[in-house]
Order: structure tokens, then sequence, then C-alpha cells
């Protein structure tokens, strides 16, 4: 999927204003009529060569430490995001997430960099904060891997 010189133009813009990726999405949807992935708007953006603002919330949060086997228990009201050493078949990269709640699950990008969450329970959504948490962290794990 390509924009045109005007629309990328556009989403350097937004970004340059400080709009969050959720936001270029769905800017992208509504201005452009184009439908796009988390992940593809990631990628767009990581294209373009643009820096996303970062929120005073995201400067705070601590790098995660290197996890060793077996996983520890995650402190109380942490996320916490690991990458599992062998991939699952058509996945390109996944693991698993703890959120603050004690609630985990699997997580994982396939071929196409579209970021999936399986084997939370049914209906269960994490909060805000602990999705913008786990973005974070799966980010700094991605870039130790050499994903960029």
């Amino acid at each position: 999927m390509n924009l045109t010189a005007e629309q990328t133009a556009k989403v350097a813009q937004w970004v340059k204003d400080g709009a969050t990726l959720a936001l270029v999405q769905a800017k992208i949807a509504e201005d452009f009529g184009i439908k796009m992935t988390y992940m593809d708007v990631r990628f767009l953006v990581d294209d373009l060569d643009l820096t996303l603002a970062t929120p005073a919330a995201e400067k705070s949060v601590p790098a995660p430490e290197p996890v060793a086997e077996p996983e520890p228990v995650p402190a109380a009201g942490m996320v916490t995001v690991t990458v599992d050493p062998v991939q699952r078949a058509g996945v390109l990269v996944g693991g698993a997430v703890t959120f603050s709640d004690g609630k985990s699950g699997q997580w994982m990008i396939d071929g196409q960099g579209r970021l999936g969450l399986d084997g939370l329970d049914e209906g269960y959504r994490p909060s805000a904060e602990d999705l913008q948490q786990f973005q974070i962290l799966l980010k700094q794990e991605l870039a130790k891997l050499g994903y960029q």
C-alpha cells in the first residue's frame, strides 16, 4: 500500500505535531480512506525516518531487565514482555506478556507485520496504561533482536 507524496507529507506533519501512532492510524483511515494495521503505521513512520514524540509517561518507564529461565513472577502493577527463544510456525516473532493485573497471554507478529494477542480470557481487555507499557517494552525487546 503506497501513499502519495502529499499523503506522506501530511503523515510527517502529524508526527511532527506530536501525534501518536494510534492517532496517525485513525487519521490515515479518516482522511485518506486507507485502513492500516497499527504495525503497518509503525513501519510507515520508521520507513519515513520520523521520530515520534515521547510523552512524559514513556520517559519514566524503566528498561526491562534481562529475563532468565524460568521467568520471574512480575511485581504487582508491572507489565512484562518476553520473546520466545523458538518461534511457532507462521509467527515471525512472538513471546509472552503479563499485564499488571496478573493476566498473561501470548503475543505474536506474523509475516505481514500484524501484532496479535492470544491466550487471554475471553472478553479480557488490558488497561490503556498496560497496553502503552506493553508497546514500549515490546519495542525495546524487538530492538535488542535487531528489529527496527
